[in-house]
């Protein structure tokens, strides 16, 4: 069995980033491309509302530049956020020519737009309600059949290796022979998502940890504005279904649906004048402080006044789901309340994807690129993907030639390891994470809870790091040490920021400063 494998490019992560980029390059070098699970579990997998892209002559790029600069809470770069708005439609025709396929009018004769959150019009490309399923499957189909690129499945990064100052690969877990090999490369790129899994509830699969984050941490990246977590207003309410972990789509807010108390009145215009098409962090704050005022387990998402076709044919996924858990939102409401959903703040990167470590690129949801700014506009994450992979593309091509693989490598060392009998210590540690988080470092913050999270984190990572340097790793051990990285650069990043901005809203300061806003940097030395 091979200990050592070698490439041009190694990519690590498998959804709409990692394999846009993958394709894009798989004519000019060898790719090798690293997936946590099976290639096609991942965020981008889950993705229910769709592309946000100027296609419509009634819309503009500079509406769209507009929408999502005012909805980044005054943190957007807007340079970042022109380059990804007029790239938009030239990346979507890209995608279009892979194969994907979106849902188009009656007469087929243009593709239908949706409104989704923050946006001023109709400009949310989708495939029914089920667009990260299509981007996912079509990318994934063609880049498994392409012989430049070598997929890895339960291929999980551990650490990244740096050597003459640069990054020249990673070592990685190999799930299936339980042993960690390495991977040389020219260029190492993450592309592993966010870290909304941090959090007790998400809307997130199981994959999204963090790990890109952490592993660039400890590499010494940047990591920027990891305070700011997206909580998204609408995941479903059911206990059974693992505490609500299915998102039910912005795109019903933007077709009519509305939030409802359980008397049945709207509680959204009180909150504010765009009332159920207010951006994110305001619906998700108004959600939870009806919550908390009136003492409900949840509040109600009303789209049955809208024919009962139109629902189901527009969002099948979320018809049928919500049937299967028994709710016919055709004839009801759906009970909803906000769970973790996307990370805005990551490892900082450029216009072309690159980090401030020679030949370490990253590519979405893993990034700080500053199109989100303090708060993500819906349905911008698959046009940043899109965007950055075709940027990071054309400067790797162009730089590829002149960089020499470094196959001299360490191997990884695990001779001092034993194996554990004790592996409740692990979930044990995890579940308290989670929960810690939720509680503490959630949509509403204060100072105190800031401290009782910090708190805890100083004493838990001692105790993962112990257990780490003693035992032979396995994923569940992966992913908890960079759980408690990710952790602790969020509630970090959150003490710096002595204001209240986009998503962060903290009790101590719930004004936005008069000052110019800066980013929140964080550098490990």
């Amino acid at each position: 069995m091979k200990k050592h494998y070698d490439t041009d490019v190694l990519i690590i992560g498998s959804g709409a980033a990692g394999l846009g980029l993958a394709l894009r390059l798989k004519d000019h070098c060898r790719v090798a491309l690293l997936a946590k699970d099976t290639v096609q579990e991942c965020s981008t997998l889950y993705a229910q509302g769709g592309v946000a892209v100027v296609m419509s002559d009634e819309d503009s790029i500079e509406s769209h530049i507009a929408d999502t600069i005012d909805a980044g809470a005054g943190l957007c770069n807007p340079k970042v956020v022109r380059f990804a708005v007029e790239r938009g439609p030239k990346a979507v025709q890209w995608l279009i020519n892979q194969g994907a396929h979106f849902t188009t009018e009656k007469d087929n004769a243009k593709y239908h737009l949706t409104r989704e959150g923050g946006h001023t019009h109709r400009r949310v490309l989708h495939a029914a309600d089920a667009t990260g399923h299509e981007l996912e499957v079509t990318l994934a189909d063609i880049a498994t059949a392409s012989p430049n690129i070598k997929i890895y499945e339960r291929f999980i990064a551990v650490d990244l290796i740096k050597k003459y100052n640069r990054c020249v690969g990673a070592y990685v877990y190999d799930e299936k022979h339980k042993r960690v090999v390495t991977f040389s490369a020219k260029i190492v790129v993450l592309a592993t998502g966010g870290a909304s899994r941090v959090y007790l509830y998400s809307s997130n699969p199981d994959v999204s940890i963090g790990d890109g984050i952490a592993m660039a941490w400890r590499l010494g990246a940047t990591i920027a504005n990891m305070e700011f977590n997206q909580f998204h207003p609408t995941v479903l309410h059911h206990p059974p279904a693992k505490g609500g972990s299915f998102l039910i789509s912005e795109a019903l807010r933007g077709e009519g649906a509305l939030l409802k108390l359980p008397n049945g009145e709207r509680f959204m215009p009180e909150y504010d004048k765009r009332a159920e098409l207010a951006p994110r962090d305001i619906v998700a704050r108004a959600i939870d402080d009806i919550i908390k005022r009136h003492g409900l387990p949840h509040v109600l998402l009303d789209i049955s006044h809208k024919p009962a076709s139109f629902i189901k044919k527009h969002f099948p996924t979320i018809y049928n789901k919500c049937l299967a858990y028994g709710f016919d939102i055709t004839k009801e409401p759906i009970p909803v309340v906000p769970a973790a959903h996307y990370t805005c703040g990551g490892v900082k990167i450029d216009l072309n994807g690159k980090t401030d470590i020679p030949n370490l690129y990253a590519i979405g949801e893993v990034t700080c690129s500053g199109l989100h700014g303090a708060n993500r506009m819906a349905s911008n994450s698959l046009l940043e993907c899109l965007v950055f992979a075709e940027s990071a593309s054309e400067e790797i091509i162009n730089n590829l030639a002149n960089i020499k693989l470094i196959n001299e490598i360490k191997p990884w060392d695990e001779s001092w390891v034993k194996d554990s009998s004790d592996e409740v210590f692990v979930s044990h540690n995890w579940d308290e994470i989670r929960k810690f988080m939720w509680d503490y470092v959630g949509i509403v913050r204060s100072n105190k809870r800031l401290e009782r999270a910090e708190h805890r984190i100083k004493i838990l990572k001692k105790e993962i790091q112990e257990y780490y340097g003693n035992f032979r790793i396995d994923r569940n051990l992966i992913e908890l040490r960079n759980l408690i990285v990710v952790a602790d650069l969020i509630v970090r990043s959150a003490k710096q920021r002595r204001e209240s901005r986009g998503l962060h809203y903290t009790l101590d300061y719930p004004q936005k400063l008069k000052t110019k806003p800066k980013n929140t940097s964080l550098k490990n030395k």
